[in-house]
């Protein structure tokens, strides 16, 4: 795999996924060559991961969240492609999971990385703490992290729709281990930028309001919240009474991705 001008990116889909669309334009955006393929042409044929440089698992309600949210999807990744997945990440492909997508890494293993593989999860996003579906605008601060695409301090305001985004860890020495690793990549903040976030800031509980977290490569990122529903100044709910802008906030987050994979950055990508 080579970095290139404009890298390509793979979106995938299958039933009930619904921010396919919103993710592609996203992406061309931000100047990435962009194909949409349903999971099943990829299973069919995992050498096509090949001709990418990104790969993205967009938001929506993958089989109907059926089990629970994005399991489905996530087994399906896990049990038929992890081999080419991992292969992917280790020469230097970039994986975004956004929501359901995030939902989905946690069940492939990915953002725990190749060698917590076969010692069962440690990380798991359960149902909200209000015990209810959160629809809301939140405020992201990106931390000092692994995520070579995030710049820590960041703030990034974007909606979030879920009703399973609460991140949870089987015990403290798996809190500890993603400290240790520069996993913790994004967390809720108040709008303001102060933190601790509280609810409805925080929108989930999540422990220690996180947000997103990376693998220990920083390659695969996986977030709740839908930076590409913030992608024109006209999306944010206040975009009125803000400073002017020329794009949202969540086009720089596609952008520095994007960017990131054309500049070939890193570790790995030959």
């Amino acid at each position: 795999m080579s970095a290139t001008s404009n890298p390509r990116s793979l979106v995938l889909r299958t039933a009930g996924t619904n921010c396919d669309r919103e993710t592609v334009l996203a992406l061309e955006r931000a100047g990435s060559q962009v194909e949409l393929s349903h999971l099943h042409r990829v299973l069919a044929e995992p050498g096509r991961l090949d001709d990418f440089e990104l790969l993205v698992v967009p938001g929506g309600f993958s089989y109907g969240d059926d089990v629970a949210a994005g399991r489905v999807f996530g087994l399906e990744l896990r049990h038929h492609l992890s081999r080419a997945l991992f292969a992917f990440v280790e020469r230097g492909g970039l994986v975004l999971g956004v929501c359901n997508g995030f939902q989905v890494l946690v069940d492939t293993g990915l953002l725990e990385g190749p060698d917590r593989l076969g010692r069962g999860r440690d990380i798991a996003l359960a149902g909200n703490e209000s015990g209810r579906f959160e629809c809301r605008w939140v405020m992201l601060e990106a931390q000092d992290c692994a995520c070579p695409w995030l710049s820590a301090g960041e703030l990034l305001p974007c909606p979030v729709a879920h009703a399973e985004g609460r991140f949870a860890v089987r015990e403290p020495a798996a809190l500890e281990r993603l400290r240790e690793r520069s996993q913790i990549a994004l967390r809720y903040v108040s709008a303001d930028g102060s933190s601790p976030a509280r609810y409805p800031d925080c929108p989930n509980g999540s422990v220690e309001e996180i947000a997103g977290i990376c693998d220990p490569s920083g390659r695969v990122l996986g977030l709740m919240p839908h930076p590409e529903r913030n992608i024109e100044p006209w999306h944010h709910p206040h975009w009125t009474r803000l400073p002017e802008r020329r794009a949202g906030e969540g086009l720089a987050f596609y952008r520095n991705m994007v960017e990131t994979a054309a500049r070939g950055a890193l570790e790995g990508a030959s």
